[in-house]
């Protein structure tokens, strides 16, 4: 990374980000050459990225053309507005997490009952679920991602705008916020 002062260094930040964010881009390279984006649900487990699919589309295409993928997640917290006397102010808030790692489609039954059991954790918290039919689990197309690297990047602001920054991230407040 270019602008070493961007980097997330704390993986408890990075670690949130992916437990927290529900859209995740899923980055392959087609047999045609041309590069796709996916943008997927996900769950992040023990190192791993799992999202679900149908067991024939693109997506495995593309993964059993080349198994090496990146994966990125972003969360934009604030747009800070430029004025008529100072238009440079205009600023964007973001975190944002870059992923490299080799896909694989999920075959044995266990591994998926434990992926799928990490994504409803994640999409209905709280919630209950039973068991999984073995003849869904069948059917069910499970990608693991083994991540080979992470890197994690933020623009907060200066000063009391990252004061702000902070302080929205830590109460929760919808993002991304308007600053003026």
């Amino acid at each position: 990374m270019r602008k070493a002062n961007k980097r997330i260094t704390d993986f408890g930040v990075i670690r949130q980000m992916l437990d927290t964010c529900h859209v995740g881009r899923l980055g392959t390279l087609g047999a045609d050459g041309w590069p796709r984006i996916k943008p997927l649900n996900f769950a992040w487990h023990e190192g791993r990225i799992y999202f679900h699919c149908a067991l024939e589309g693109e997506k495995l295409d593309d993964i059993r053309h080349e198994d090496r993928v990146c994966f990125e997640v972003d969360l934009p917290i604030a747009y800070v507005q430029g004025t008529t006397e100072t238009p440079c102010r205009a600023e964007y808030l973001y975190r944002s997490v870059i992923m490299r790692g080799r896909a694989r489609l999920v075959e044995e039954p266990a591994e998926k009952v434990l992926a799928l059991d990490a994504l409803m954790r994640k999409y209905q918290p709280g919630g209950t679920w039973g068991s999984y039919p073995e003849e869904k689990l069948a059917i069910t197309g499970i990608v693991r991602i083994d991540v080979e690297e992470v890197v994690g990047k933020e623009e907060l602001g200066k000063d009391e705008l990252r004061e702000q920054a902070l302080a929205m991230l830590a109460s929760g407040v919808p993002l991304p916020a308007i600053l003026g």
